[in-house]
């Protein structure tokens, strides 16, 4: 007879091991499945990978600036294939490191490809063939989500990469296309021009980065086009056409007019598309629209048994939310169970911070000063440029800027946006500030270390009162 489980949780990425782990610390019995590495893709192919590849461009930027500083570094040169070295040697740390986790707290790790075939009924088939039934009270759906592709620019891992081949490049692209710029378009973007390749940035909306605030897209192109870029906006590709050594790509611009230009690689980074098929959604009539699960504010879908987390369950579709989102989970299961000492909090997806880590770095939480507007809001809005800074401008980074969006009526802190160094360190103050819901009042009386950048955050909520001392 297959074992019993309290939770099964079919996927290992930052959502699934993570709630694996809380499933475990709350006295469940857990298993875990996975069809390829433990931490899934945001361990070995997406967030951690790709910030040690950022690093080792940053690290080579700042070496060709060290003139600036008053140094001397000469016939400096990148070696492309030791730093994806680098790059995996991280990933696999980690894995490592997941792998321990499962070991120590005692989580069973079946791998192959899990199949929902029934509430509390999971079969999965290994690489031999060989296939399991395994038996849960719940079952977790953590099963995340891929790299969405064009319908005419299918990547071959040659001259038309995803992200997964732009972070094991075979090559160094001389000419490159990213289409799409998001998140990952624009890291990719940042990584390859700063490595030394020429780089051309295609995205349909009218600016880059279009989820954050629209200063911030302002600032990041003007910023990057400073560093060599090209950008295009509001801007369609219409077509590819591959060979052996390179790529001819149809660009269609604002006007409508078409050229076409040629470069020696693509990077697709038109979003990501749920990992979902061929798990049992529809034999066991899970509600799905467009293969995002439909869940309650704790991971439950309409079926009782059944849970989904992560990005296979509506966005933003970030490492952390699926991380909260599988603590929630698991307590809410043992909740259900008869554990009376956890008290599960539905996510608040308003305090969901995204960092992009591009150069210069982007995070952001909360309401665009647009959409704050668009709300309903009546807004007093603080911006303070990291040139006022001390600590900025002392590291050399005086390009940036943190903006503040505060509801005028009651002083809640709506939205903040930064852009410049270590932002994607900073936001998490202001992410501590919404939860807890802050007011101008107590950020103007918070006394902010001296001399760091994170002062600017301070002084760009005084300038939303008109109290800024530095500017």
């Amino acid at each position: 007879m297959a074992e019993q489980y309290d939770v099964i949780v079919l996927g290992s990425g930052p959502g699934g091991y993570v709630a694996a782990i809380r499933s475990a610390q709350l006295g469940l019995k857990t298993a875990i499945v996975e069809r390829e590495n433990l931490g899934g893709i945001c361990l070995n192919w997406g967030c951690i990978p790709t910030k040690a590849l950022l690093r080792s461009a940053e690290v080579f930027h700042q070496m060709q600036h060290a003139k600036a500083y008053g140094l001397a570094a000469d016939n400096i040169r990148a070696d492309l294939s030791a730093v994806v070295a680098r790059s995996r040697g991280v990933a696999k740390q980690l894995n490592q490191g997941v792998t321990h986790l499962m070991k120590k707290n005692k989580i069973t790790v079946h791998m192959g490809v899990g199949k929902l075939l029934k509430p509390g009924q999971l079969q999965v088939t290994a690489a031999d063939g060989k296939v399991e039934t395994l038996s849960a009270k719940n079952i977790i759906i953590a099963t995340g989500a891929r790299a969405r592709d064009l319908p005419f620019a299918k990547a071959d891992g040659e001259r038309v990469w995803t992200y997964r081949h732009a972070m094991t490049p075979k090559e160094m692209p001389s000419k490159l296309l990213v289409i799409g710029s998001g998140a990952i378009g624009i890291e990719f973007a940042s990584f390859y021009n700063d490595m030394g390749a020429s780089v051309t940035v295609v995205e349909m909306m009218d600016r880059i980065v279009p989820v954050e605030d629209k200063d911030v897209s302002a600032f990041l192109e003007k910023a990057l086009v400073k560093q060599g870029m090209k950008i295009l906006t509001g801007t369609g590709v219409d077509g590819i056409t591959t060979s052996a050594t390179g790529i001819k790509a149809k660009i269609k611009a604002k006007d409508g007019k078409v050229t076409e230009e040629d470069f020696s690689h693509v990077i697709v980074a038109v979003g990501v598309a749920p990992n979902t098929e061929n798990i049992g959604l529809e034999e066991l009539g899970i509600k799905a629209e467009r293969g995002i699960i439909a869940i309650d504010p704790y991971g439950r879908t309409n079926v009782k048994g059944v849970w989904a987390i992560g990005d296979v369950t509506p966005g933003p579709w970030l490492a952390h939310k699926a991380s909260h989102e599988g603590v929630t989970a698991a307590e809410a299961i043992a909740q259900e169970l008869g554990n009376k000492d956890v008290h599960p909090h539905g996510l608040d997806r308003n305090n969901i911070p995204g960092c992009t880590y591009c150069h210069p770095q982007i995070a952001s939480v909360g309401l665009t000063e647009a959409k704050a507007k668009e709300a309903g809001h009546d807004v007093k809005v603080g911006q303070f440029p990291f040139i006022g800074n001390g600590k900025a401008i002392a590291l050399g980074e005086p390009e940036g800027f943190i903006k503040t969006v505060f509801d005028a009526k009651t002083g809640e802190l709506l939205g903040a946006h930064m852009i410049g160094a270590e932002v994607t360190e900073m936001i998490q103050g202001f992410v501590v500030g919404k939860q807890l819901e802050t007011t101008e009042a107590e950020l103007m009386q918070t006394v902010f270390p001296h001399p760091t950048i994170s002062e600017s955050m301070h002084e760009s909520v005084l300038s939303a009162y008109g109290r800024a001392i530095h500017i």
